[in-house]
């Protein structure tokens, strides 16, 4: 997997869906992160020392990996050029195709056999001889 600054990433993410315009898939993923090992992380809390959590960005189309790191100032300004590719490349999306449902009429609706059983077996109380 190749760590690219932000701008470079977003030109190879652009360069992904444009070659998977006609078929295939882009998956994009985004996790938190601060790029450290827990180990690491348990040490510089002790001392004190602040650490910066980051978004790992991760875009693949089964074949190339691309990634990069986002810091909390950078956010906003990648997220407005992020938008700006999604938006650039969302028209090759197809429609899904709804299926018709079949309505059924109240009169030949199918039961199932164990419930006509279990309906049987309720029966009026027992009425008491006089």
């Amino acid at each position: 997997m190749v760590l690219l600054q932000p701008d470079r990433f977003l030109n190879e993410l652009t360069s992904l869906y444009e070659k998977h315009t006609e078929s295939g898939s882009v998956w994009v993923t985004m996790k938190h992160s601060c790029m450290k090992h827990k180990v690491t992380r348990v040490k510089l809390e002790k001392q004190g020392e602040e650490f910066e959590y980051k978004c790992l960005i991760r875009a693949t189309d089964g074949k190339k990996r691309i990634s990069t790191l986002i810091s909390a100032k950078d956010q906003l300004k990648f997220q407005s050029s992020y938008a700006t590719v999604l938006k650039a490349h969302m028209d090759a999306l197809k429609k899904k195709a709804k299926k018709e449902k079949k309505k059924t009429e109240p009169d030949k609706k199918q039961t199932d056999p164990a419930k006509k059983k279990a309906s049987v077996k309720k029966s009026a109380p027992p009425v008491a001889k006089s």
